[in-house]
Formats: structure tokens, sequence, C-alpha cells
């Protein structure tokens, strides 16, 4: 068999870990351990002087003792002497305290005691001055004996004379013995303290290796640099909140369809975005999937999934365009059923024209065609000569075909009237479009099914009043109606429901407006809308061609005259269905 082949991937290599659990006990270890060595050694640097100074104070103390007028005075009156009573007093002093050494001296230098007799009699190894002028000296310092710690001071005698001095000496070596016993335990100590910071740094590092997955550094990187690069190029908006509401992160398509800037990012979701449906959805107050709302011009789309740290992450989808395109499909339908009634009319006119001829009763037939022109003249004259605007007149028209299909009366009201001079014609046609299919669709199926159209100019404001037959809308939910997703009918087929009212609403609050909706005084449901600085002013109309255009849910349509014999195709004008 051959050997495996040992390339540069099987080979182990040593040095620096790539796991962040790895690294960090590693770094861990090495910070414990380095600030217990410093600890220690912080320790130990001034325990050697303190047992020096302890040391040198206690020999200071017995030769303070020691340095009595007695033992002055059997100094003056006794010669140097290894059984004299100097001799034997110091001895006695040295062997109860444990010195190395008791040396009295006179005011020559010349001992009268000595721990070795041989040097009784003879001048002391080291300087005495500083004690024979008086003063207490403390030292370490080399003698006969070897290194030791060193206490000298006066001897005086009854009048306070100085007549020699003492000088006692401890043993060193005792001192080092004592910093070497202690270091063992201060070690210990030291040891126990590592070990626990050591336990602690394990612990901490297997909960991050949990937290981080097992990842390296590298890993982590490459995970937050594909993040950022995905956050910022899908084209859905995405949300971070944090427990507390406030903002973490905004991709670039959140900031563009909510309207907010980086600025947002930390910031409570209120204070960034303000009070609204939005701000509920985001928030979670709102709960539900696919939840519907409206951010200015653009509908979108939120779901919200919570984080496992009490956070949430919101993902949002831009469906203006495919509202749009639902309701032009709604219009587009609304069309076809005009075009139907329009049809299934003429068709039963044809037939009837056709029998009156077969019978050769030309005269009923020449009346009859009368009276059809008639009606159809008398609908068309009655809205233009109150509406003025040929978009929204050829809208009105073509609804009263299809409210005359469905069996609802559609009627102007008498104090209607309009000029033609409206700042955004196809925005009020929305909104008309709006309320007339709604209040269709409520009067529909009651007895005396009737829709009333009020609209009327008041300097430069424009009121618009649609009431109809049908059960009206309960108290409690007369606000409810207005909000982005409620709908009490079934989804259409772009598959979502609940925008009209609440775009039309939109509508009249970014004019400074508003829309309102109570009960009738017959019954049934009066929607009301104000929209101020609709009209321009009187000297001042602009061209049809250059008034400006708002956000809007249906397509304009070409708009038919107001002729007698034909069809009113502006029905594709009607806007999507919201209640």
């Amino acid at each position: 068999m051959s050997p495996v082949p040992t390339g540069p991937a099987r080979r182990r290599r040593f040095g620096w870990p790539q796991r962040v659990f790895s690294q960090v006990l590693l770094m861990q270890l090495t910070v414990a351990t380095g600030v217990t060595a410093l600890a220690t050694g912080l320790f130990l640097a001034p325990l050697s002087d303190q047992l020096d100074d302890q040391a040198m104070r206690r020999a200071l103390a017995i030769a303070q003792t020691t340095a009595s007028p007695a033992l002055a005075g059997e100094l003056t009156t006794t010669r140097p002497d290894a059984g004299g009573a100097v001799q034997r007093e110091a001895e006695r002093i040295r062997l109860a305290t444990g010195a190395e050494y008791i040396v009295v001296m006179n005011a020559a230098g010349v001992r009268w005691s000595h721990t070795s007799p041989d040097e009784i009699g003879r001048p002391v190894s080291t300087d005495p001055s500083d004690a024979l002028a008086g003063r207490a000296v403390m030292e370490i310092d080399s003698g006969t004996l070897g290194r030791s710690a060193r206490g000298k001071v006066p001897l005086r005698d009854d009048e306070g004379r100085i007549v020699g001095a003492v000088s006692v000496g401890i043993e060193y070596d005792s001192v080092r013995a004592r910093l070497l016993e202690a270091i063992p335990g201060l070690l210990a100590y030291a040891g126990g303290a590592l070990a626990a910071g050591a336990l602690a740094a394990y612990l901490i590092s297997r909960r991050l290796q949990r937290q981080t997955h097992d990842l390296a550094f590298s890993d982590i990187s490459a995970l937050l640099a594909e993040r950022e690069a995905m956050l910022h190029g899908i084209r859905e908006g995405v949300v971070a909140l944090d427990r507390g509401g406030r903002v973490r992160l905004l991709n670039d398509e959140a900031q563009r369809l909510l309207a907010v800037g980086t600025d947002a990012v930390g910031r409570p979701l209120e204070e960034a975005m303000g009070p609204g449906r939005t701000t509920d959805v985001l928030a979670g107050r709102v709960t539900g999937d696919d939840l519907l709302t409206v951010r200015g011009s653009r509908v979108l789309i939120a779901n919200r999934m919570p984080t496992d740290d009490g956070g949430a992450v919101v993902t949002l989808r831009d469906r203006t365009e495919l509202e749009q395109l639902g309701r032009e499909l709604d219009s587009t339908r609304g069309l076809i059923d005009a075009l139907r009634a329009q049809d299934h009319e003429h068709a039963n006119r044809m037939h009837t024209l056709l029998g009156l001829l077969e019978l050769e009763m030309y005269e009923d037939a020449m009346e009859y065609v009368t009276e059809v022109v008639g009606v159809h003249r008398a609908t068309a004259e009655q809205v233009t000569e109150k509406v003025h605007d040929p978009l929204l007149a050829a809208l009105l028209v073509g609804k009263a075909a299809v409210a005359a299909e469905r069996g609802v009366s559609l009627r102007m009201a008498p104090s209607s009237l309009l000029p033609d001079r409206l700042v955004d014609p196809r925005g009020l046609v929305t909104v008309v479009g709006n309320l007339v299919d709604n209040a269709l669709d409520a009067a529909a199926g009651t007895p005396r099914a009737a829709v009333e159209v009020a609209l009327r100019a008041d300097g430069r404001t424009v009121r618009i009043r649609i009431t109809d037959s049908g059960p009206g809308v309960p108290e409690e939910r007369r606000e409810l109606i207005f909000a982005e997703g409620w709908s009490t009918k079934a989804l259409p087929t772009h598959g979502k429901r609940g925008l009209g009212l609440a775009l039309v609403r939109r509508f009249a609050e970014r004019q400074g407006g508003g829309a309102a909706v109570r009960e009738a005084a017959a019954g049934g449901a009066e929607f009301t809308v104000v929209l101020p600085e609709a009209l321009t002013e009187t000297a001042a109309a602009p061209e049809r061609s250059a008034l400006p255009t708002t956000a809007r849910t249906t397509s304009p349509v070409p708009v038919p005259a107001p002729a007698p014999q034909e069809s009113p195709s502006s029905a594709a004008e009607e806007s999507g269905r919201a209640r």
C-alpha cells in the first residue's frame, strides 16, 4: 500500500488558534497568568524591605532596652572582662530576645561585651560615631559575625552623659528565611487564584463557543461582509429592532420604502417614524402575516419575525406597482361591465325597434328612438351641467350606466357645481371613483337603491359628499374602515383589499383635508371628503397638459363626449374597492 500523501492540507500547523473559543481562552489564560505573576511580584518586592525594616526596628528596640543607666554604671566602674557584669547582662538579654549579638562599648569604641569572649576589650569593627554622638542608628551591615540587621543607641549614665553605646544585631539569614517561608504560601494563594481564573475563563469561552457556533474570527468577518452585501443588495426592506423597540438596522431598500435616513438607527421606532399603522405593524402591535400598510404613496407588505434576544426583524415588500396593476385590472373589469350593460341594453332596444318596424308601427318606432336618445342625453347633460371637468364628468356618466345595470339610481345632488379648474383631476377621479364604487356595492339589492353624489366648490376647496341607501357603517367601525387592509369584501384578483378608503383619506390628508363617514339622514352611509387647495385661482387656471399628478390606483382612459349615442367608457377610471 502506498503511503498517504501528506500535502499542505494534511500538515498539522502549530501557531495561533483560529477558533474564537480557543483564542479567547488562550488570551484569558495569558491575562490571568500575567496578572497573577504581577500581583505576586508586587507583593514580594516590598516584603523583603518590610522584613528588613522589622528586623532593624527589633534590633533597635532591644538596644534601647539594654542601654539602661545601671548598665552605664557597670561600664564606668569595671574593666572589659569576659566574666564581668556587663558581659553577663548582655548575654542574658541576648538569649532572652534571640538576638545574634549584643555589644556594649565605651566612648572609645572598646567592647565590654560580645558573643565571642575573645573580642572583649577590642575596638568594634564598624564606626560607632553616630551612636556615640547621641543618635539612634538602624542599618543592614556586615561585621565580625557576618551580615546582620543592626540597631545602635547611645548609653547614658544617671546624669544623662553619653559614656558608651549599645549595638544589637539580628542575624540576616533569619530575615531571609522568613521571606522564603512566606513564598510557598503566597504561591499557593496565587496558584489558587490562577486556577479559579482559568476555570472562569474556560466557562466563559465555552459559552462564547456556543454563541458563535465555534466559528473562527475569519469566518465571522466573512459572514459579516456577506450579511452587509446581502442586506444592502436585496430589493426587500429589512428593519431590525432591539428588545427596547429601538431601530438596530435599516438596509437601503427599507430607507427608501419608509422614507427615513440612517439617523433613524439607534432611535425608538415611534421617534424615527412617527405614529401610524406602519409604526404599529413594525412594533408588533398589529399581528398577522403579509400585513398591509401604506407609507406615503407606497403600499407595503410587512412580515415580522421575533428574535431570541427579544427584538424583531421586519421585512417589507413594495406592492405599489402590483397594486396599481390590480386596480387597473379592476378598472378594466368595470369598463367591461359598463360596455356589457350598454351592449345588453342596446340589444334590447334594437330588438324592440326591429319589432316595431316589422309591425309597420313607424310612428311608434320614431317616438321610441326619440325617447331613448333623450334619456341618454338627459343623463349626460345632467352630469356635464354640474361637473365641468371632462375626466370627472366622464367617470360619473360611466358609473351611471353601471348603476343602471345593477338596479341602482345614481343621481347628482341639486347643489352640485364643480368648475373646470382642478389642480389634480386624476387624484379627484380616484377619490370619487372609490367612494361611488363603495356606495354602489352597499346600495345594490336594497329597496329603492340609490346613490347621490354632491360635488361643491367653496373658494379653492372641493367638498365631496357621497350618500347611499345601503345598511350604513356601524359607529364603532367608522374609523376602522379607513385603516389599511380592513375590508368586508372578498379578495380581488390581485389578492388584497382594504386600500381604497385608506388611499382616499391619505390623499385628503396630504392636501390638508380629511375624510369621514356618518349615518345619512335617510339611512345608509354618508361619506364626506374635504380637499383644500384643490382648485386653482379663477384667473390662473392651468392648462390640462400641465396639471400635476399624484399617486393613484387606476390608469387614465379616453374621455367620451357626452353624446347620447356613445357608450361612456370612463368607467375605467374607477379605483379599487375598499369597503
